[in-house]
């Protein structure tokens, strides 16, 4: 629809007056006023939508940042993952290990303390034995002095016999001289001969008597030594047995040391092991 605007003139000598507008030539007066409007109002748009843009950038870049920051905790708890993980199948390992160990310990100290307990009982036999072994050695010593007694006891008689007998012998060979003179003188002297001989034949009676009596007294000699050294040769084999019990006792004494010392190491591993085990 036309419109009709006055506009008062006063420039270039014009008188002042009325111009009529038709509606297109007021559109073409007003598009750049409406464009400069509008292209102010684009740039405020342009500078709000450059700063919207700026403060986009912005938090794209802290958004990347703490994308690039959330990607390396990411990689590094993953890498710390793996770790742990690593760890704690090593951790399994040793446990498994330290489980076996424990198992083994215990199974070794109980064999220790059954050996300990063998031993104990192994001990207390010995002992009993020893001391049987040690009255018997007693009676044993006893009757090697019996022995000893009655061995120098027949020694002293034979000794007497055998002085006797050196004694009747000299008698004898006496006799014999004097029976020699008496034969050498005469025939007066047959009857003192006579009695000399009647006393060589009594000196003879009781020589042979002594000799009997000295046979008598070499075989309970002869009797006494063999029990002498039968006593003698019991007394060696005790001495023997009781040297072989006491080699037995100290090697039992080694063995019982040994095996506590071998229950001490495992108490220890053991020891170590829970150790272990409770550090984990």
């Amino acid at each position: 629809m036309p419109a009709c605007i006055c506009w008062s003139l006063s420039q270039s000598g014009h008188r002042p007056g009325v111009f009529r507008f038709s509606g297109r030539s007021l559109l073409l007066y007003q598009r750049p006023v409406i464009l400069e409007e509008e292209l102010l109002g684009l740039q405020k748009k342009l500078k709000g939508v450059e700063d919207e843009l700026d403060k986009y950038s912005e938090s794209l870049k802290d958004a990347q940042e703490k994308l690039e920051q959330a990607e390396k905790k990411a990689a590094d708890a993953e890498a710390e993952v793996a770790s742990l993980n690593r760890r704690i199948q090593l951790v399994e390992e040793e446990l498994d290990r330290a489980q076996e160990r424990l198992a083994t310990a215990l199974q070794k100290l109980e064999e220790a303390e059954k050996a300990a307990d063998e031993s104990e009982r192994g001990m207390k036999v010995i002992e009993n034995r020893a001391s049987k072994d040690e009255e018997k050695m007693e009676i044993q010593e006893m009757q090697l002095k019996e022995a000893k007694h009655i061995a120098e006891e027949a020694d002293r008689k034979y000794e007497e016999v055998a002085r006797k007998l050196v004694i009747l012998e000299g008698d004898l060979e006496r006799s014999e001289e004097r029976a020699e003179v008496a034969e050498a003188k005469s025939g007066d002297l047959e009857e003192e001969l006579k009695n000399v001989t009647n006393n060589l034949k009594s000196l003879e009676a009781q020589a042979e008597k002594y000799s009997q009596k000295e046979d008598k007294y070499e075989e309970e000699i002869r009797v006494l030594t063999d029990k002498l050294k039968e006593a003698e040769t019991r007394a060696e084999f005790a001495e023997r047995s009781v040297a072989k019990l006491e080699k037995t006792i100290d090697d039992l004494e080694d063995e019982v040391y040994a095996q506590k010392l071998k229950g001490k190491a495992l108490s220890e591993e053991l020891d170590l092991a829970l150790n272990d085990m409770t550090t984990l």
